[in-house]
């Protein structure tokens, strides 16, 4: 989930029912994990409760501080099975490293090789219940596999040749066919639209020391694009995005449309209600491009890498501001880090998607009309609607 839980200012008692939680902002049913697989609690929290969680052994965390006689991964190397290469020292919870310290809930505590089978299972089981019942429904699978720490159930090591990467790709592949296929045995699939996307670009290093810089080998992650995770370059925010709807959408199409995941928000609504206002400030309605239907998609998208450093795109346009930093690489910490020089850079994706060649002097007008279009955005009214004081983010 990784979008914070409980009420703002006040401290999560993992051993109570905790809300807000996804239940509280739309969804009906929520089975999630708190954060992100290397952080504590290594819980499920399922409608707000915690899964499994034995009254008798209660739960405690704390990103400050370990609690007194409990292993860390800084000074209990030998108890761990995969080493950490950066961060991901903390609590050790089924001999991995963690993200913050964490005491009791030994019943609830997940294994790390089963939570793709488990969370698989959970949304078939959901699928079915809803195709028994004829409701239509949504669906939100977040997949865990291929996410740090990677550890494949054991019918998937090895699998892949190509290491540990390679085999939680596999495991990830098997988690869609068995979705797929829960949705043809449900006689579902006609009536389905399916997407599956990613969240960000691509990183090798990202805290353990499972190989990948080995097994990547002569591989580019990031496609044609330059650097990764974290970083304002297109390798940063480039994902895979593919939509199936038999009978609708074309299979094997491709679209240059401008897309943003924060427009399915709005395009999903004026699928389920033609005409409605849209809902979503920063969302827009880009049905027909999803749909494969139209070329056209949003006009202009606003790319964030960490903190306030943003940047816009337009057509085959992108304009980073003068003094945003530019983190070029794949391997998170260790990417070299330089800025856009005074005047900002301006990239012709089209002829340079790597964005070598900054064309800013050349364009001093686009340059102005970027620059003048992403303040725009900046200095949009916030309504109260906007301000993101539901679910507050953990430490």
């Amino acid at each position: 989930w990784h979008l914070g839980l409980g009420e703002k200012g006040k401290k999560i008692d993992w051993n109570k029912h905790i809300a807000p939680s996804p239940n509280e902002i739309g969804f009906d049913e929520s089975f999630i994990f708190a954060a992100t697989g290397d952080r504590v609690p290594c819980v499920i929290l399922e409608n707000g409760n915690v899964r499994n969680l034995d009254p008798n052994d209660p739960i405690e965390v704390s990103y400050q501080h370990n609690f007194p006689g409990l292993p860390n991964g800084k000074d209990n190397k030998d108890q761990l099975k995969l080493m950490w290469s950066h961060g991901h020292n903390q609590a050790i919870i089924n001999g991995i490293g963690r993200i913050g310290f964490m005491k009791g809930g030994k019943s609830a505590l997940w294994k790390d090789e089963e939570n793709a089978d488990v969370i698989t299972n959970k949304a078939i089981e959901y699928i079915q219940k809803s195709a028994k019942a004829k409701e239509p429904f949504f669906l939100m699978f977040a997949t865990h596999d291929i996410h740090v720490p990677r550890c494949p159930e054991k019918r998937f090591v090895g699998k892949s040749q190509h290491g540990v990467r390679g085999d939680v790709t596999v495991e990830l592949d098997d988690c869609v066919r068995r979705i797929t296929e829960a949705l043809q045995k449900a006689g579902l699939e006609k009536d389905t639209l399916v997407i599956f996307s990613s969240d960000n670009g691509p990183v090798l290093d990202d805290g353990y020391k499972d190989f990948a810089v080995r097994d990547n080998a002569t591989h580019s992650p990031a496609g044609p694009f330059r650097a990764g995770k974290y970083s304002i370059l297109e390798g940063g925010s480039r994902i895979p995005f593919i939509v199936k709807w038999p009978g609708v959408v074309k299979p094997g199409a491709t679209s240059k449309a401008l897309f943003n995941q924060m427009d399915l928000a709005a395009s999903l609504e004026q699928l389920l209600e033609p005409g409605k206002a849209n809902s979503f400030r920063d969302s827009e309605n880009v049905i027909p491009a999803l749909l494969g239907k139209s070329a056209k998609g949003r006009d202009y998208h606003v790319i964030n890498s960490t903190g306030k450093a943003l940047a816009i795109r337009h057509g085959k346009w992108k304009f980073i501001p003068a003094g945003v930093a530019i983190r070029d690489g794949i391997n998170g910490l260790g990417a070299k880090m330089t800025k856009s020089p005074e005047g900002g850079s301006l990239f012709d994706l089209e002829k340079d998607p790597k964005e070598l060649n900054n064309v800013a002097a050349q364009h001093p007008d686009i340059c102005e009309q970027m620059k003048a279009k992403l303040q725009e955005i900046r200095q949009r009214p916030e309504t109260k609607a906007d301000r993101a004081d539901l679910l507050p983010l953990d430490d």
